[in-house]
């Protein structure tokens, strides 16, 4: 029996175009309700598979039989077996291949900026709720915060005709694993972090961000201003470009700021964070589009298609940002931290260059929604 099979691409193509259709999720109650395939006037429903090993004309019943289902599962096989029953039972269904953790390993590319100077895409992985960019000018290309499919970032460049010369991390990622390295290594490029993210690793190769103030790409020389902006974790570094965009690591969200109880100085490093938001940010012009690393809501996806937002809209929704006393700032941003991101101090690990591990291992590691991007609004 052969039923019909859909890709992550085409699936959110078809959710993008608000196709009518039913995802029918057949994981554990816990894992839809704690990471699950969203989307604007999405039906979703959670029917978990053991229900229909037990009785699959049970768990049918209520199902559409007038609407598309596609059926959802961790990496495809029950999605399939399910897809079988209900195909059989004249059902109109498909299923997602190799289900969510194809899911979290899709990358969504959109143009943010493009003139005769630069080009600007954003890269949203969004199974994962994770944003990185390439800045272009001229044949040259800027990555930031790269995820681990390098290829990704190989492929685009070669779409566009550019050479990768510059690859950075605004920070040690601790939700997911980075590929700047990696992606330096093999496309010829420089790999810049600030040196306190490191620690003193001695593992990998890399630029001391600190060191770079300005990077140049393109014969037009597009300007990256390193601007640090420590509070999620010390050595958190913003990059302005060409003064109109700050792609903000996970120092500024779209609807909060970063958590900074990972390395365990909550309190600590929110003060940081107060002098980064009231000193470094409080500069910067309400004009310029904040362009960050993580989002935790679809709805952070504006109207153009990319997460992003001027940073005078963000002070407006963002009471924390308003807090100016001290402590108010320190209580409302060290309290509202949340879950911790599951296997962070290996993935710390991974990025630091002192942990290695096999891709499989580094797929099962990073399954999940991020817990970066924590709201404060």
């Amino acid at each position: 029996m052969t039923v019909q099979t859909i890709q992550a691409k085409d699936l959110h193509q078809k959710i993008n175009a608000g196709v009518s259709m039913l995802l029918l999720d057949v994981r554990t109650s816990a894992d839809y309700l704690n990471w699950k395939i969203e989307g604007q006037h999405l039906q979703s429903v959670n029917i978990p598979y053991a229900d229909f090993l037990a009785d699959h004309e049970k768990a049918a019943a209520n199902l559409p039989r007038d609407t598309e289902i596609v059926i959802i599962c961790n990496k495809g096989n029950s999605a399939r077996l399910v897809a079988e029953q209900l195909d059989e039972a004249g059902f109109h269904v498909s299923y997602l291949v190799e289900g969510m953790l194809a899911w979290s390993q899709f990358y969504h590319q959109v143009t943010v900026h493009e003139d005769q100077d630069m080009k600007l895409i954003q890269l949203n992985r969004l199974g994962k709720g994770c944003l990185s960019y390439m800045v272009i000018s001229g044949n040259e290309a800027l990555v930031v915060d790269a995820g681990r499919h390098v290829h990704e970032y190989k492929q685009l460049a070669e779409s566009q005709n550019v050479r990768i010369r510059h690859v950075l991390d605004t920070h040690l990622h601790a939700d997911h694993i980075s590929g700047g390295h990696e992606l330096a290594l093999a496309t010829g490029a420089k790999y810049y972090i600030s040196s306190s993210e490191l620690q003193g690793s001695s593992s990998l190769q890399y630029e001391a961000l600190e060191q770079h103030a300005t990077l140049h790409i393109g014969t037009v020389e597009a300007k990256v201003l390193a601007i640090p902006t420590p509070g999620h974790t010390p050595g958190s570094t913003s990059v302005l470009v060409n003064d109109r965009f700050l792609l903000s690591g996970d120092t500024i969200f779209v609807g909060g700021l970063g958590r900074p109880d990972l390395g365990g100085k909550a309190r600590e490093w929110a003060q940081s964070l107060y002098d980064t938001v009231f000193n470094q940010i409080a500069n910067l012009s309400d004009e310029i589009v904040v362009l960050p690393t993580h989002f935790a809501d679809l709805k952070e996806i504006n109207e153009q298609g990319y997460v992003g937002a001027t940073l005078g809209a963000i002070r407006a929704s963002n009471e924390v940002m308003r807090t100016a006393d001290r402590d108010a700032f320190t209580e409302k941003v060290a309290g509202a931290s949340g879950a911790t991101p599951p296997n962070y101090e290996q993935i710390v690990g991974i990025n630091r260059g002192e942990i290695h591990v096999t891709t499989e291992v580094a797929t099962d590691l990073e399954i999940g929604p991020n817990r970066c991007a924590v709201h404060h609004s």
